[in-house]
């Protein structure tokens, strides 16, 4: 088939690889606008962009999708199916009539669970015990069309949202050019979503990182977890921003201490008591310093027990 792809971050090119090494045909690419980033503002290609010129393919990014102007010019193309991964912007009704099967977005939950735009990291705050893909149909709202096809997976105990990510987005890349083939053969079967079953999650933003000590120890490691390793779970020690990258959960507590009070530091244990457990942390990194696992940070940075972890708000 013939395929205008349409994606924008690092998440969606295994998928745009799996396509261009099939034997469909990648016309064109369509990603977001390069932006500029870090200090310098240097202006910097999407991953997207990079991978279709890589592969000599045509990248067109417009900055409203929606233009007619834009619309036109994918008509232009004719396309078999458009197939859309984390594109970044809604799609029109206009747009999503162009191609002759329709467009296809790969979706990284199992729907209608996690419809939005972070649901990787939240099934690892949440504690889910799989998760998945799903292809789908799009329309014009937010991940509500029909599924087509679902791969499943468990999540391992010690999962990170960076772990699961890598994990989803090769599993993107596999069940497309099953979709695609069963689009083609007209063997698929639609199936709607159950909309009062859905629920919806939010963006990841920094201060959900801010650990708030008075939370179960289990629901801070696993947002730990989820947040790793972007945009990282972080206290403050002495006044002094701590990034912790890895903990374990252990049970009971110490009679008279508070959410947040270290209740041991020495050697390679450094332990906090929570709302409800413990949390043994075993990675972690000061400001200004390297990620380091607990016995190298107690060596360079000594602590006192009883000393409090805090909030940065």
């Amino acid at each position: 088939m013939k395929i205008v792809f349409m994606g924008t971050p690092d998440f969606s090119v295994p998928t745009l690889e799996s396509l261009i090494a099939s034997r469909h045909e990648v016309a064109a690419v369509v990603t977001q606008p390069d932006k500029p980033k870090g200090r310098g503002k240097e202006i910097h290609m999407t991953p997207v962009k990079e991978t279709a010129l890589r592969h000599g393919i045509p990248v067109y990014q417009p900055a409203r999708a929606r233009e007619a102007s834009f619309v036109e010019e994918m008509r232009a193309l004719e396309p078999d199916v458009m197939v859309v991964i984390a594109f970044g912007q809604i799609l029109s009704r206009e747009l999503l009539d162009v191609p002759r099967y329709g467009c296809v977005n790969i979706h990284a939950s199992l729907l209608p669970k996690y419809r939005g735009a972070a649901p990787i990291q939240w099934a690892v705050i949440n504690g889910d015990r799989e998760t998945g893909i799903t292809t789908m149909m799009m329309d014009t709202e937010m991940d509500t069309g029909d599924m087509l096809e679902k791969k499943v997976i468990a999540l391992d105990e010690r999962e990170t949202g960076g772990s699961l990510f890598d994990r989803l987005s090769l599993l993107g890349g596999e069940l497309i050019l099953s979709t695609l083939d069963k689009l083609e053969a007209g063997t698929l079967v639609p199936e709607k979503q159950d909309h009062e079953k859905a629920t919806y999650v939010k963006k990841i933003s920094k201060s959900m990182g801010d650990i708030d000590w008075t939370m179960d120890a289990a629901a801070i490691e696993r947002l730990i977890r989820g947040l790793n390793p972007w945009p990282s779970a972080y206290t403050r020690l002495n006044g002094r921003m701590l990034k912790i990258w890895q903990a374990q959960v252990l049970e009971g507590c110490q009679e008279g201490a508070v959410p947040g009070q270290i209740l041991e530091a020495a050697g390679s244990t450094l332990t906090v008591q929570t709302g409800n457990g413990i949390l043994k942390i075993e990675e972690l990194q000061l400001e200004g310093k390297k990620r380091m696992d607990t016995a190298a940070f107690l060596r360079g940075f000594p602590v006192e027990a009883g000393a409090r972890m805090e909030r940065s708000e």
